[in-house]
């Protein structure tokens, strides 16, 4: 990485960008850097695992964005002084929120093109909400205890991180460039030596995180090999329009797969790195075995077999999607509306993506498909006769197909604005696919759920009066 031209040169052989190769070789630094500690470091003296995990972050952080690494440098001590001065309060955590946003807002505009950016900004975003929870754990560590859920119970701080650890979490070699989220508790816990079965020796968990690494390395593989036909470029060509709309649907199905996929391979990755260093000790099993999944950032299994694009949600970028349920829906419960205080989640993850409108109108689907989902869910719930027909054979199977099928294309069309950014481009792709989307979700509360709603309705069978106060009530 410190040869432009040899960069410059490898990168042009595996078919990415000097910027892209970068990375992920910093990613995969994460092992040998995890066989260091284990090696020198584990079980020494709590400052000096600070001191190492703060030099080579800042390291690998300098070899991909040079000087500019020194942007999350001052985040990181300005935050840390907010906490100092205000000790955890509610102006602690709302300079912490804001500065850190808006610095980060800044960063974007002037750093940003029309295309999908490796710069400053990506370590940057990671590491913004790692300094807003931890000022939002310290606050909740100065509460009285019983107001806190069982969740803020286990993150809270009710005393100061020092300087050192402070430091060494939101520079920790193995997840500040790109992820995961873990609290400050976890990283005190590791670094205690907590999450070893052995007293002073690292924990046993090398294959684990081997396994983790063969997987990530297998997603990036198929990344790189469907990515030459089926990309961005393709979907925005004329063979593609001309095909038959069944070709259509299931290659933008593969698309909108693979483009996730590139994802997908870097979060196996970085975790397999995690488990490696020994911080995602998660427990034990009910066979006594210790679990490492405990940054675990996308459930492979489910985000397979999705049938309902909730799987999608619970399965894709996890330790994200709990850090806003965490620090930002949960906090907005006082709004007495689940629809609002989700659509304010999604609108702030939409801003903490960037200014891009792709990413404003990928959030908005994703509340409208949920929206669908949950009407249709309810409708179910209310006629029980009918659900009951969805799962009766054979009608269960042909459910199940019928599922697999809506969520795979329909997650390629999800993708298409978060993947193409700039409206030109995504207005195009979805033409490309008739509009579909806009056809289904966004027509369903003004058609489709009326219409179903009667039907269900009248074929329902006669219900008491009992029954009918009861649905009522509900």
């Amino acid at each position: 990485m410190e040869n432009p031209s040899l960069l410059g040169m490898l990168s042009k052989q595996v078919g990415v960008s000097p910027a892209a190769l970068s990375l992920l070789l910093s990613i995969f630094a994460g092992y040998p850097l995890s066989i260091i500690h284990r090696k020198f470091f584990y079980g020494k003296p709590a400052h000096i695992q600070h001191l190492y995990f703060i030099v080579t972050g800042l390291g690998i952080g300098y070899l991909n964005y040079g000087t500019e690494i020194l942007h999350a440098v001052f985040a990181v001590v300005f935050s840390y002084l907010t906490m100092v001065v205000f000790r955890g309060n509610e102006i602690c955590v709302a300079i912490t929120f804001f500065f850190n946003m808006i610095y980060l807002l800044i960063g974007y505009y002037y750093s940003s093109t029309l295309n999908y950016d490796i710069n400053w900004t990506m370590p940057q975003c990671v590491l913004v909400l790692r300094l807003i929870g931890t000022a939002f754990d310290y606050y909740d560590g100065n509460q009285p205890e019983g107001e806190l859920s069982a969740t803020s119970k286990k993150l809270a701080l009710t005393k100061r991180p020092s300087f050192g650890e402070y430091c060494g979490l939101m520079f920790f070699p193995g997840s500040f460039l790109v992820g995961p989220q873990f609290p400050m508790r976890r990283y005190q816990d590791f670094v205690a030596g907590k999450f070893s079965s052995t007293e002073g020796k690292p924990p046993n968990c090398i294959d684990p995180a081997l396994k983790r690494l063969g997987l990530g390395v297998m997603y990036l593989a198929i990344f790189q090999v469907v990515g030459i036909f089926v990309n961005d470029d393709f979907i925005l060509s004329e063979s593609f329009v001309e095909m038959s709309f069944i070709k259509r649907y299931f290659l933008i199905g593969v698309w909108g797969r693979i483009a996730l996929y590139k994802y997908i391979s870097c979060w196996l990755i970085t975790e397999g790195a995690c488990i490696m260093f020994g911080v995602t000790h998660n427990g034990k099993d009910e066979a006594g075995n210790i679990k490492w999944d405990g940054l675990a950032n996308v459930d492979i299994v489910r985000f397979e077999t999705a049938t309902e694009f909730n799987h999608y949600i619970q399965s894709f970028n996890i330790n994200t999607n709990h850090w806003v349920a965490q620090y930002v829906y949960k906090r907005l419960k006082f709004l007495g509306n689940r629809h609002l205080s989700q659509g304010s989640a999604l609108l702030f993850l939409a801003i903490w993506h960037g200014f891009h409108s792709g990413y404003y109108t990928c959030f908005i689907f994703e509340f409208m498909v949920m929206y669908m989902e949950k009407d249709w869910q309810g409708i179910l719930k209310k006629n029980p006769h009918v659900a009951a027909i969805f799962q009766k054979k054979p009608m269960d199977t042909l459910s199940y197909i019928a599922l697999r099928i809506y969520t795979f294309g329909f997650m390629g069309w999800c993708m298409i604005p978060f993947a193409l950014l700039t409206f030109s481009k995504y207005w195009q792709a979805y033409g490309a696919v008739n509009y579909m989307g806009i056809v289904l979700f966004l027509m369903w509360p003004i058609v489709y759920s009326p219409i179903i709603k009667i039907i269900a309705k009248a074929t329902r069978p006669k219900e008491t009066t009992s029954q009918v106060a009861r649905e009522h009530a509900e």
